[in-house]
């Protein structure tokens, strides 16, 4: 038997109402420095930079997937009953610590860097850290458990389908919270009939046939938020200017070091080696802004230029490429200005498909239990789904470059 805690714990949210916590290791893990510092990680990087209220956190979102991971457990009989209370306890703490290890500026961050969430994510919880002692000290062996479903080898497949497949539980909560906090209506789906018509079969997490409409609907707002919100070229720009500015960083810790004294915050990202759990720890948006803060008084230009950027949102211009010539002639116009055009010239491509159908028993699909019995993949049990997959891809290139 795992400690509950003497009364529930509540906490308000706009888009599930009350978050609901029961278990003592779950409310300790949340008031831990780890957890805690995903206050100060925004859960849509630069996407601020065009939806001003999209200032929601990494924290809100955690939270927001453990209590579907829960309402999952607690409402859903199929996937109540199929599992032990040690697994609940497992895949509610892999919910709430999934995103533990990101860090600042979203997924930007990890493309500058070369470091990836998810492999921190596994440190925070498997090294010694306040988190991991919490999860130990709860039963030996949880924090095992716990990244075993977040990297997909825990042995009971049904717990990392809820936490990362196609229809999971950090999906669900970021569409819809993503939606809320940029004042878009692209993200909104019904999740109370998503929950209500989810059963398990064989041992996978499968949705009712009555439930296609619904699940075809949250299809479609992937589909929109990724071009509408999270491919915005806005945020793009950011984005880029972000990347320049550590490439800049780069080059100076090879050919002049002097310029990095001021921040030293940088140092073990630069280098990109010996990253410590608590090197990730300290590094978060707010130690972000304070180093752009100052090199504002950066002795090198391009240092100097980039983090006005990012600070007064003076971003780069970007246009759609039609023919590669467009890009030669931009490039020689730049130079010719007196750009570096390694740190001021970016062309980015981007593509997305809202569902990848899986072959096999791959859980990462989604199923369809159908009124007959017979299962059947998304994309062969829903003509909207089949025309998205076996339709052409959306991609878009552009150039970002700045103007005057």
């Amino acid at each position: 038997m795992f400690k509950k805690l003497d009364e529930i714990k509540v906490l308000r949210d706009p888009i599930h109402g009350y978050i609901h916590v029961e278990y003592d290791v779950i409310w300790k893990c949340i008031n831990s420095r780890e957890f805690q510092r995903l206050r100060r990680i925004k859960q849509l990087g630069a996407s601020y930079m065009v939806y001003h209220t999209a200032e929601h956190s990494r924290f809100a979102h955690s939270l927001g997937v453990y209590e579907i991971v829960r309402r999952m457990i607690v409402e859903n009989n199929d996937i109540g009953s199929t599992i032990s209370e040690k697994d609940a306890i497992a895949v509610m703490l892999a919910g709430l610590l999934h995103d533990i290890g990101h860090g600042p500026f979203s997924h930007a961050f990890e493309s500058i860097c070369q470091t990836h969430h998810e492999e921190f994510t596994e440190r925070i919880i498997l090294e010694d850290t306040e988190v991991h002692r919490i999860i130990e000290k709860t039963q030996a062996g949880l924090s095992k458990s716990v990244a075993s479903i977040i990297n997909h080898t825990h042995k009971n497949g049904l717990l990392t389908q809820m936490i990362s497949g196609q229809l999971d539980a950090d999906r669900m909560d970021y569409l819809l919270r993503d939606a809320y906090f940029t004042g878009t209506k692209y993200g909104e789906f019904d999740l109370e009939r998503v929950l209500r018509t989810i059963r398990v079969r064989d041992g996978i997490m499968v949705v009712k046939e009555t439930g296609i409409h619904t699940i075809e609907d949250y299809i479609m707002a992937r589909y929109h938020m990724y071009w509408q919100v999270y491919y915005h070229p806005t945020a793009r720009s950011y984005e880029i200017i972000l990347s320049k500015l550590f490439e800049r960083l780069r080059d100076c810790e090879k050919e002049n070091s002097k310029v990095l004294k001021e921040v030293t915050m940088f140092n073990a990202f630069i280098r990109n080696k010996d990253i410590s759990v608590n090197d990730h720890y300290l590094m978060d948006e707010t130690t972000c802004f304070y180093g752009f803060s100052l090199l504002l008084e950066s002795k090198d230009e391009i240092l100097k230029d980039l983090s006005y950027r990012l600070l007064t949102r003076n971003l780069f211009k970007y246009v759609d490429i039609t023919n590669d010539k467009m890009k030669e002639t931009k490039k020689n116009q730049l130079i010719k200005k007196g750009y570096d055009i390694r740190y001021y010239f970016h062309v980015d491509k981007v593509e997305q498909r809202p569902y990848q159908p899986y072959k096999g028993d791959d859980l990462s699909a989604i199923w369809i239990v159908m009124n007959n019995g017979s299962i059947k993949e998304l994309s062969e049990a829903s003509d909207i789904v089949h025309s998205l997959v076996h339709g052409e891809n959306k991609n878009e290139e552009k150039m970002f470059y700045p103007v005057g």
